[in-house]
């Protein structure tokens, strides 16, 4: 029996026995994960999806992809270019049990994101730092004084720069501190669409952060 499962934005057919590489999952080796995102299993279709049904997996490791090379152009501001290499960080599994139905209750961890958990956690804070309106009125002041007018960047708007805050980067020390990894991660966490090189916001964060 086959399952059509979907994470990281993907969709895979799979069946027992099968290796797969999917996008990073908050899990580390030899533990098992269910997918509970089931969009089809043997001849049942979900609208969009079935209900009761998960696909269980173990963790083999964690692992990178191929290099991808990365040409970064900029015509307006700097008249420069250069290369850059990237590997996507990956999770190798096994799929050991298709389940047409009673996923919720085996109690097996759910195959959740690494970049999902991240975003958790960033968010975590806001929503115990707000009980009362009074004392969340009173903080916001501070808050705001703490942080960095990010819309100094170039391509930023209100939207880009409430897109930042909400994933936890608030100052230039921030994105001046990014690497190759943090720039494809929030690249692709936030769909920048290769925004953050085009525009240069390292080097223009470096400028503004002194």
């Amino acid at each position: 029996m086959f399952a059509v499962l979907k994470t990281g934005g993907k969709q895979y057919k799979v069946q027992s026995g099968d290796v797969l590489r999917v996008e990073k999952l908050a899990a580390d080796a030899g533990e098992k994960v269910q997918f509970n995102e089931i969009l089809m299993v043997g001849s049942t279709i979900g609208a969009p999806l079935v209900e009761g049904a998960g696909v269980q997996a173990e963790v083999i490791d964690q692992i990178k992809g191929e290099k991808l090379i990365h040409y970064v152009k900029r015509r307006r501001k700097h008249s420069s270019q250069r290369k850059k290499g990237h590997r996507q960080q990956l999770t190798l599994l096994r799929i050991t049990d298709i389940l047409e139905k009673g996923a919720e209750k085996t109690g097996v961890k759910a195959a959740v994101g690494a970049g999902s958990v991240a975003s958790t956690a960033a968010a975590a804070p806001k929503k115990a730092a707000a009980p009362k309106k009074a004392a969340a009125k009173a903080e916001a002041p501070a808050a705001a004084a703490g942080a960095d007018d990010l819309k100094k960047l170039s391509g930023v708007g209100p939207a880009l720069e409430k897109k930042l805050n909400a994933a936890g980067v608030t100052s230039f020390a921030q994105i001046a501190a990014w690497s190759e990894a943090d720039i494809a991660e929030f690249d692709e966490k936030l769909s920048f669409k290769g925004r953050i090189e085009r525009e240069g916001w390292v080097e223009q964060a470096k400028e503004l952060a002194k």
